[in-house]
């Protein structure tokens, strides 16, 4: 599932305006409740829906775009619709910069999974690149649908899970800014278990060791916390999980600060995953 499949686009606008955040979300639902699957939605409701998603957490997520979701009891399927404001539209950002951007999400109670999936897949498609100002510069929604639907294709990975031997893979990370878009990759790729664990670069206790005292750290500040992701794969898809983690974290051959092991398993019970 992608978000062309969903999306629909008689919700579309390119010409989205708002004096506020409120009043944004307050358009959105107005627009939802158009939608073929929505018309027998209460407006109310579904504002009321965005707005407690909202009070959580902000969806804006920073460069320009945001993901306003929610969940609908009684929704059939899922409804996606992209709202471009030119001026761009303050929506309590996470780097507080105005949103210009927005990929709606409004989702069946109880597909969870799908849910985290299309979230991951929009997420990752919006933050690469240059998908966001191509979308700002956009005038029609004709032209919306085709640079979407461009942008899907060269998103997807011909990613196929094969059943079989499974491998143990460490993905370590010295960059916390990696963290973010390795899960959300993990996600869309069907990875629905996985451990993060926190630990020190050597240098944070080298540094410290009074040999060394005085001496600057070797390492970036920025690297001193390590985040090492474990998780379960299926052995066939081991080379291409690689490679669409090297598009986020750069060449490993190359790029020092960042790690993945394999290690084949013999045995293992139980699962990691946690939907």
């Amino acid at each position: 599932m992608n978000v062309l499949d969903k999306l629909v686009v008689s919700c579309c606008r390119v010409d989205f305006a708002a004096r506020n955040k409120q009043h944004a979300l307050e358009q959105m639902a107005n627009l939802a409740v158009q939608a073929p699957l929505m018309r027998g939605f209460d407006q109310a409701q579904v504002l009321e829906h965005l707005e407690e998603r909202e009070e959580a957490v902000s969806t804006g997520l920073g460069g320009g775009f945001a993901i306003p979701h929610c969940r609908l009891e009684g929704l059939d399927d899922f409804v996606v619709f992209i709202l471009v404001a030119p001026k761009g539209v303050g929506f309590d950002a996470l780097d507080n910069k105005k949103v210009h951007v927005f990929v709606v999400v409004f989702a069946p109670s109880g597909q969870d999974e799908d849910h985290l999936r299309l979230l991951a897949s929009i997420s990752r498609m919006l933050a690469r690149g240059k998908l966001v100002k191509e979308l700002a510069d956009i005038h029609s929604t004709d032209v919306l649908h085709e640079v979407i639907a461009r942008a899907v294709v060269e998103e997807e990975a011909p990613t196929v899970a094969v059943q079989g031997p499974q491998k143990l893979l460490f993905i370590v990370l010295f960059y916390e800014v990696d963290l973010d878009p390795v899960l959300e990759y993990l996600l869309d790729q069907g990875i629905e278990g996985a451990t993060v664990s926190d630990s020190k670069n050597m240098s944070t206790y080298v540094s410290a060791m009074p040999l060394f005292a005085g001496f600057l750290s070797f390492m970036r500040e920025d690297q001193a916390a390590v985040k090492t992701i474990m998780t379960v794969i299926d052995a066939g898809i081991e080379r291409a999980l690689v490679r669409g983690i090297e598009q986020i974290t750069g060449d490993l051959d190359t790029r020092q600060g960042s790690m993945i092991i394999s290690l084949d398993i013999s045995f293992s019970k139980g699962s990691l995953k946690m939907i």
